[in-house]
């Protein structure tokens, strides 16, 4: 029996993995692709922290920014805690040997004296940008390659470190015979089978939920929320679902994500007169907004990065250039970029308390983009994700390893495996009438329409009525390979019943929740409203065998 079971190799997952193993556990990392595949990869702009290097900066206005970026439903402790570790964060990574982007010592002379300093000296190298709703430059990062950065960083760190790792196994269902974990069960996708793995504590990683939005999201296909529904499955309790983060800038034609780095170096967004409509520094939710706006009016909306010049664009923005010429055919060094916005970042995930424990079930915790650890509240400060999977996970695997310390050693029985490896088995034999990825299709385009940047409930209560219909219709689809081994048809049908469990949830809430705030907003409900200035939870009664 491991001590840490951690499910899920992103950047949450590889640090939750180091800090339990410096706290001396047995470590164990599961995932269902390889680590340098995950979600974290995407991530382009940079990883927040009060350093100051190139101006003016303090914890307590990266606590403030954070803050009013949330709307009002974050909890300001779990914030000030996030902020405050955000600098030595930055120097743990630092000695892992994460390649920031560097200034000339002689730009951040003028803040020497800063008491933030007592860090390590080579700190006051680091490059720092500004995003999005931030009061100052304080993202710090790595060209645009940041999380890429950071997840080989982190992985390369856990390889030296001996920390073992199961890939290709997709996760179906925690074990919990009672009210605390005892492991989890995976499909072995490379030969078909059931296994499951025993464990002290758990430590969900799993990432999001944004592909709900099938073909409208910056996501990968694989971020489909399977660690959340797994969690409702097992009796624990999700909050803040309705929250779906809008990125402004998406490549027109394929989705792909333009960082926001891009417009804070200085790009300027605007429509087909070549006008300018919004500040480009705003929180994404305002503008995303005004960029929707803009589009119900017809208008076609492009990225202005021409200005910039091509030496700066390639010193600062190499992979935006080469993601533009690739899948927009355009330089955008010589002409305009297409953009749209698209579903980026879910904020609402597994409820979790302050030491990242999940709500209803003991000895599981949660990090990243699946746990809800009331930081972003109703819309994420651009900068604050990757400090976030890391910081917390860092923080939910120390305290899993607290926990395994006291824990029983003595496994569950195999009911749930049997159980499992049982359902595997049917879905082979499921009728197989009605395609799954047609499904998939409408069930992204339902999300984008109607439950997406703009709401109303009549649209909503139809996208809830046709979510229920697809349910309905999912006793005809199916499984076209038969195949044990290697099954990716088996995996993406697990991934679709995962996303269209979490679907009635996410409208269910934005039902709910009759005002606009952050990143929902509502028609007919525009305003604030403090009767709404609370968390909507959903737990389901846990299933028995």
């Amino acid at each position: 029996m491991v001590d840490v079971l951690v499910i899920g190799s992103g950047g949450a997952g590889l640090s939750a993995a180091l800090a339990a193993k410096e706290a001396g556990a047995s470590v164990l990392v599961v995932g269902k692709m390889y680590p340098t595949n995950s979600q974290t990869s995407m991530a382009q702009g940079g990883m927040n922290a009060a350093l100051g290097n190139v101006e003016e900066d303090h914890v307590s206005l990266h606590i403030a920014d954070t803050v009013k970026s949330a709307h009002g439903l974050c909890d300001e402790d779990m914030v000030r805690q996030m902020c405050a570790d955000a600098p030595k964060t930055i120097e743990w990574l630092e000695t892992l040997g994460m390649p920031f982007s560097r200034i000339e010592a002689s730009q951040s002379d003028a803040n020497q004296d800063s008491s933030l300093f007592t860090l390590h000296s080579s700190l006051k190298t680091i490059a720092q940008r500004q995003m999005g709703g931030a009061s100052a430059k304080r993202a710090c990062y790595a060209q645009d390659y940041t999380g890429l950065k950071l997840l080989h960083t982190l992985y390369d760190t856990c390889l030296k470190e001996g920390i073992d790792f199961l890939d290709e196994h997709f996760m179906l269902n925690l074990v919990v015979p009672g009210d605390t974990v005892k492991g989890a069960t995976f499909l072995n996708i490379r030969s078909g089978e059931v296994r499951q793995i025993n464990a002290k504590s758990v430590v969900l990683a799993t990432g999001g939920y944004g592909s709900v939005y099938h073909g409208f999201t910056t996501n990968m296909y694989g971020a489909t929320g399977d660690g959340i529904a797994a969690v409702l499955r097992a009796g624990g309790a999700v909050s803040d679902m309705e929250f779906i983060q809008f990125h402004p800038t998406a490549l027109k034609h394929s989705c792909i994500l333009v960082s926001e780095s891009a417009r804070g170096e200085g790009g300027y967004l605007v429509n087909e007169a070549g006008e300018r409509f919004v500040d480009e520094l705003k929180p994404r939710d305002e503008v995303a907004r005004a960029i929707f706006s803009q589009m119900k009016e017809g208008q076609r909306i492009f990225l202005d990065v021409r200005h910039l010049g091509e030496a700066k664009l390639m010193e600062l923005l190499p992979q935006e250039v080469e993601l533009c010429k690739i899948h927009e055919h355009v330089d955008p060094a010589k002409e305009l970029i297409p953009i749209k916005p698209v579903a980026h970042y879910s904020m609402g995930g597994i409820d979790v308390d302050g030491a990242l424990e999940v709500n209803g079930i003991k000895g599981c915790f949660a990090a990243g983009e699946c746990s809800n650890a009331k930081v972003h509240g109703a819309n994420r400060l651009g900068g604050n994700s990757l400090l976030e999977i890391t910081a917390f996970g860092r923080f939910a695997g120390e305290n899993a390893f607290k926990h395994a310390i006291y824990a029983s050693s003595k496994p569950a029985d195999d009911a749930q495996r049997r159980k499992d490896e049982a359902e595997i088995q049917a879905l082979f034999a499921q009728e197989n009438s009605e395609s799954f990825y047609t499904y998939r299709e409408r069930l992204g385009e339902l999300f984008y329409e109607k439950v997406g940047i703009v709401r109303e409930n009549a649209q909503l209560n139809e996208a809830l009525e046709e979510v229920i219909a697809i349910q309905v219709a999912q006793k005809q689809m199916g499984i076209s390979d038969k195949s044990q081994s290697n099954n990716q048809n088996l995996v993406e049908f697990l991934e679709f019943k995962n996303a269209l469990l979490l679907a009635p949830a996410i409208i269910s809430a934005a039902i709910a929740r009759d005002e606009s705030r952050g990143a929902h907003f509502k028609v007919g409900f525009e305003e604030e409203s403090d009767a709404f200035k609370k968390h909507i939870v959903l737990q389901w009664k846990k299933e028995t065998a």
